[in-house]
Formats: structure tokens, C-alpha cells, sequence
């Protein structure tokens, strides 16, 4: 890793923190923009020209509203959960990479062969020249990037239980008992998936996973599965819909933040949306290239305009992957809890299983990665053909339903046997 500097990650920590909490802001009015246009109707259009002051406004209100605390809830924990919650979703920024990265240089045995120069040397000398580059991450070089915020991601779930705990409310605590079977859920699938970069790539360093896709190709090329796989799996972790079961207004009225109001509320949904921020950094890292864009950054000769393109390729697709999240969640209607779990553990789990198995054979057999394109075609076609001869689909199968006998009396809905 390179030296800590003091100066340099507070400026990285202060541009970073105003750059997402900047987008989260607007990624509201955005979000009210697109409901609105698909659903043939105006939205925000007051405040501003167009509206665009509409989250100053809104953000302006959270703070002057009155802090109400209601008598029946668990003070210390009904007061720890926002923190909790926006805490663990900014902290999983630090290993996210928003600009031009250089990958750190891979370890090498301390004893080479006779009479070719000292390997240690040149570490050192590759180790120097990446000192020298400046990396758009705040945490550059670590090489557990991924399960950091793995890790995170995970911890995050504990903000939303303890909300509906201590809010000492039905459909509070209902809605953190679903978040937290959510979060199991889709907590497999979404390690899986990604699995299979991690052993084509020998590394969990998000810098390590831009340069080998710089040199070879996006994955989204070799594995389009596993990044179907992983957008569903980040969605449902964000809690987006169609997977937003903790706060379903229909039947839980808030859920866990019902009895949540203020800024504390205003916590509460920054959470989602940081969230989403950071796993479309995420898709975009892994699947998509980074801050390559099919090479044509590498025409930039300029050092200073390069990393200024590279920086605008990269939060370009993270914005892309936003407002599509926003177009998924006025598109598809929201799940069933049953559909949700089984969706989870009957498919997603199972395609994960096998897309990994596919990348393992090919990796042990050196067969070429386009290999991995056309099986992830055959699983997915292969999951649907399964569920269309299953009578139904591969999460709700369709069951043979037995006649009624005639001469039943009225209202008798079951034959026996």
C-alpha cells in the first residue's frame, strides 16, 4: 500500500463524501423525475428552474423539522440505528474506486535464480513507481477490497434491525425480521457471483480487476450471468424494488423506519441511496471495464486530461447503472415475501453453484474464456426452459388442483382424497 498522508485522504475524504452525498441528493429528484414521466405526470417542477433545487429544499426541511422521539421506543438503539445504517453504507466507500487506478505490483519470492537480477529489487523498484501515481481511491492497494465490502455490506443489516426493535412496533420489527432473512438470502448469490473473477483474476483488489479487464476484456463479455446475478443480488440488498419487503407501505405502512421522522428518517433513506451508489461503483468495476472505455482513454496523451476522462468514464456508468436501477423500480411490480425467498434459494443460488463450476473447468482446463460466454447463455435459457416445463415458473410451479365432486353443498372448497 502506499505511504498514508494525512493531507491528501482528508482532501480525498471531503471531495468523496460531497461527490456521493451531491448524487444522492439529485439521485431523489431524478428518481421522482422518472416515476413521474413513466407514470404521465409532471413531478417535482417548482423549486428551481425544472425543479433542480428540489433536494436542497427537501434536505433543508429534514433538518428544521421538529425531532420527535416517540415515549414507547428503546432510546439508545432507536438513536444508534440511523448512525449504524449511514455509518457502515459511507464506510464501504473507502475501497471503491472513482477514477484512474494503477494496480498495485504483485509479490515475488525474496531469492531469485542465479545470475538474474534480484527480484526483491525490482519490487521495490515497481513498488516506488506505484507511490509516484495517484489512484481515485481512498484505500488504494488493498488486496481484500471486495470482501471489505463484503464485510460491510453484511454489518449494514444491523442498522435496519435494530430500527424495528427498538421502535417497540409491529410493523417495525416485522420489517427487520424480513431484512434480515433478505440479507441472508442474497448474501450467497451475491458472493458467488463473483467468485468467478476472483479466480480468473488471481485477486480481490478492485485496481487488479480494471487493469486484467484493460488488457483482456470486460467481464460482462465473459460472464454476463454472474453480472445478472450480482445487479439482482445488489438490488435486493439495497432494498430496491422490486426486493423493497422491510419498508412495504401496502402492509407494513413504513416498516422499519415507521417511527422514524426528521433527520433521522433523512438517515435512514440516504442509507439506500448510498447504498446504490456504491454497489453501481461496484458493477461497474467488475463487470464493466472501470474506467476503461473500450481503450479510446489510452488515446489521451495528456497525463492530467487522461485521468479527468477516466474519472468521467467511470462515474458515467455508475450514473447509468442508477437510473436503470430507478427504471427497474417503476417497472417491475414489488414481490411476494415467498416469491422473494425462493427466487433467492431455488434459482439464483443454484445458477451461481453452476456458473462458478463452469469458470472452475475452464480454468483447469485452459479452455478459452469465451467458453464462459456461451455457457452462461445455455443456464440462463436452460433455467427458463426448466421453468416453463415445470407448468409454472422455477419460483412459483404451478400444482395439479383436484376437481370438486358435483352435489357439494355451497362454500366446500376441498375434495379429500
Amino acid at each position: 500500500m502506499p505511504p498514508f498522508d494525512p493531507t491528501t485522504t482528508a482532501i480525498v475524504i471531503v471531495a468523496l463524501m460531497a461527490g456521493v452525498l451531491g448524487v444522492c441528493g439529485y439521485l431523489t429528484l431524478s428518481e421522482r423525475k422518472i416515476s413521474a414521466w413513466m407514470q404521465d405526470r409532471l413531478g417535482p417542477n417548482r423549486v428551481g428552474p425544472g425543479g433542480l433545487l428540489q433536494p436542497l429544499a427537501d434536505g433543508g426541511k429534514f433538518f428544521l423539522k421538529e425531532e420527535v422521539i416517540p415515549s414507547h421506543v428503546d432510546r439508545v438503539f432507536y438513536l444508534l440505528a440511523p448512525a449504524v445504517a449511514v455509518g457502515t453504507a459511507l464506510l464501504a466507500l473507502a475501497i471503491v474506486p472513482f477514477g484512474a487506478t494503477t494496480p498495485p505490483p504483485d509479490p515475488v519470492p525474496s531469492v531469485g535464480q542465479p545470475g538474474e537480477p534480484s527480484p526483491v529489487a525490482k519490487f521495490e523498484q515497481e513498488q516506488a513507481e506505484y507511490q509516484s501515481k495517484f489512484n481515485f481511491v481512498l484505500a488504494p492497494g488493498l488486496d481484500i477490497g471486495v470482501l471489505y465490502l463484503f464485510a460491510l455490506g453484511s454489518l449494514a443489516v444491523y442498522g435496519v434491525i435494530l430500527a424495528g426493535w427498538s421502535a417497540n412496533n409491529k410493523y417495525s420489527l416485522l420489517g427487520s425480521l424480513r431484512s434480515s432473512a433478505q440479507i441472508v438470502s442474497y448474501e450467497i448469490p451475491l458472493a458467488m457471483s463473483v467468485v468467478g473473477v476472483f479466480l480468473i483474476v488471481g485477486s480481490l483488489n478492485p485496481e487488479k480487476i480494471i487493469a486484467w479487464q484493460t488488457a483482456h476484456g470486460w467481464f460482462l463479455l465473459f460472464q454476463p450471468l454472474a453480472m445478472l446475478l450480482f445487479l439482482v443480488s445488489v438490488y435486493a440488498e439495497s432494498s430496491r424494488l422490486p426486493f423493497d419487503l422491510p419498508e412495504a407501505e401496502q402492509e407494513l405502512v413504513g416498516g422499519y423506519h415507521t417511527e422514524y421522522s426528521s433527520l433521522k428518517l433523512g438517515l435512514m433513506l440516504l442509507t439506500e441511496y448510498v447504498h446504490l451508489v456504491t454497489t453501481s461503483f461496484m458493477v461497474a468495476v467488475l463487470f464493466l471495464g472501470g474506467w476503461s472505455l473500450f481503450g479510446l482513454e489510452s488515446l489521451i496523451e495528456n497525463p492530467i486530461l487522461a485521468a479527468v476522462v477516466k474519472l468521467l468514464v467511470l462515474c458515467g456508468k455508475m450514473i447509468a447503472l442508477c437510473i436503470f436501477a430507478q427504471f427497474i423500480r417503476w417497472t417491475i411490480p414489488r414481490f411476494r415475501f415467498d416469491q422473494l425467498m425462493n427466487l433467492g434459494w431455488k434459482v439464483m443460488i443454484p445458477l451461481a453453484m453452476l456458473n462458478l463450476l463452469c469458470v472452475m473447468f475452464v480454468k483447469q482446463f485452459d479452455f478459452l474464456l469465451v467458453t464462459l460466454t456461451g455457457t452462461s447463455i445455455l443456464l440462463f435459457f436452460g433455467a427458463g426452459f426448466l421453468g416453463v416445463k415445470m407448468g409454472g415458473t422455477v419460483t412459483n410451479p404451478k400444482r395439479p388442483v383436484a376437481k370438486l365432486p358435483p352435489g357439494l353443498p355451497a362454500g366446500v372448497t376441498y375434495a379429500g382424497k
